[in-house]
C-alpha cells in the first residue's frame, strides 16, 4: 500500500518536474547531458525530468545608480526574455579629434533574437554589448570634432547602431537604436561656449531691431510717398476742373461778346457808321476806367489821336437816341 503511494507521488511529481510553462516574449534552452538539445517556445513544454536541463543565462553588467554613481549588478535566470531592453551606461571620457576630453553617456536598446547564440558564444551578454559600445563611440567621436559632436547626434547614433548592429549579430542580438544622452565639454569650453550663444543672441537681436527699424522706414516713406502721390493727384484734378472752369467761363464770355458785337454792328450798319471804330471806343474807355481807380492817379493824359476814337461816341449816342 505504500509503495503504491509512494510510487504515485513519485510518478506525479516527475510528471510536474516534466511540464515547463513558458510564457509569452519568453524562452527556455534545453541541454540534454550537457549538450544543447531544444529551445521552448511561449505555452506548456515537455521536457524528460532530470535529463533535460534548462541553461541559465548570466547578466553581468553596470548601470547608473539613483544617485549617479555605478552599480555592477549580476544574476543568472533559466528564462531569456526576448523583449527590447535597454542599457543606461555609465559617462565615459571620450577624446575628440581636436583633442578636446568629452564626457559622455549612451543608451542602448537591443533584442535577443537567436537565444542560442546568446548562450554559447559568448560568455557574458550584457558585459560584452557595454564595452563594445564604450569602445565604438570612442573610436566613433574620435573621428569627429567637439563641434561636429555636438551638432551630430543623429549621425553618431546611426553610426554606433550599425557598427553594434554588425558586432553583436553573431551573438543572436539585435540592436534597435543607440541614443547619446548628453555630451558634456570641459567646464572652461562650456562657458565659452555660452558667452559665444550669448553674442550671437545680442547680434541676431541687434539685427532684428534694425530690420524692424528698416521696415518702418520704409513703411513710412510708402506712406509719404502714396500721400503725395494723392495729394498731387488731387491737385491735379483740381487744376484741370478749374481750368475746365476758366475755359467755359472765356468761351461764355467770348460767346456774349461775339453775340454783343453782331448786335452793335447790326445797329451801326443801319447808320453807314463803322462797327470798329465803335468797339474800340469802347475798350478805351474800359481802359482809362482801370487807369483812373488807382489811389495814386490825379491826371490822365490823353494823346491827340485819341479824339478822333472818342468822337465817334457821338454818332453811337444819336444811334442809340433813334433806337
Amino acid at each position: 500500500m505504500y509503495v503504491l503511494i509512494f510510487l504515485a507521488v513519485l510518478v506525479v511529481f516527475i510528471a510536474i518536474k516534466g511540464l515547463i510553462i513558458v510564457r509569452q516574449s519568453e524562452t527556455m534552452v534545453i541541454e540534454r547531458f550537457g549538450k544543447y538539445h531544444k529551445t521552448l517556445n511561449s505555452g506548456i513544454n515537455i521536457i524528460v525530468p532530470f535529463i533535460d536541463q534548462p541553461r541559465p543565462i548570466s547578466w553581468r553588467y553596470s548601470m547608473v545608480g539613483p544617485r549617479g554613481e555605478t552599480i555592477s549588478v549580476y544574476k543568472q535566470n533559466p528564462r531569456i526574455d526576448l523583449r527590447e531592453a535597454v542599457f543606461d551606461f555609465p559617462k565615459q571620457n571620450v577624446i575628440t579629434r581636436d583633442n578636446v576630453v568629452t564626457e559622455i553617456n549612451a543608451l542602448l536598446y537591443f533584442q535577443i533574437i537567436e537565444p542560442e547564440k546568446a548562450l554559447y558564444e559568448i560568455e557574458n551578454l550584457p558585459q560584452a554589448i557595454e564595452k563594445l559600445t564604450q569602445t565604438t563611440l570612442r573610436n566613433v567621436i574620435g573621428e569627429m570634432d567637439l563641434d561636429e559632436t555636438l551638432s551630430s547626434r543623429d549621425t553618431i547614433n546611426s553610426k554606433l547602431r550599425g557598427i553594434l548592429d554588425d558586432a553583436t549579430n553573431k551573438w543572436g542580438v539585435k540592436v534597435n537604436r543607440v541614443e547619446l544622452q548628453d555630451i558634456n565639454p570641459p567646464k572652461d569650453i562650456r562657458d565659452a561656449m555660452e558667452k559665444q550663444m550669448r553674442a550671437e543672441r545680442d547680434r541676431r537681436a541687434r539685427i532684428l531691431e534694425a530690420e524692424g527699424l528698416k521696415t518702418a522706414q520704409i513703411l513710412e516713406a510708402e506712406g509719404q510717398k502714396m500721400a503725395e502721390i494723392n495729394r498731387a493727384e488731387g491737385e491735379k484734378q483740381a487744376a484741370i476742373l478749374q481750368a475746365q472752369g476758366q475755359a467755359e467761363a472765356k468761351i461764355q464770355l467770348a460767346r456774349a461778346e461775339a453775340e454783343a458785337i453782331r448786335l452793335v454792328s447790326e445797329a451801326i450798319a443801319t447808320t453807314k457808321g463803322d462797327p470798329v471804330n465803335y468797339l474800340v471806343a469802347i475798350k478805351y474807355i474800359d481802359t482809362l476806367k482801370e487807369m483812373v481807380k488807382g489811389e495814386d492817379t490825379k491826371t490822365v493824359y490823353l494823346p491827340f489821336e485819341a479824339t478822333g476814337v472818342l468822337s465817334s461816341l457821338g454818332g453811337i449816342k444819336e444811334l442809340l437816341k433813334t433806337n
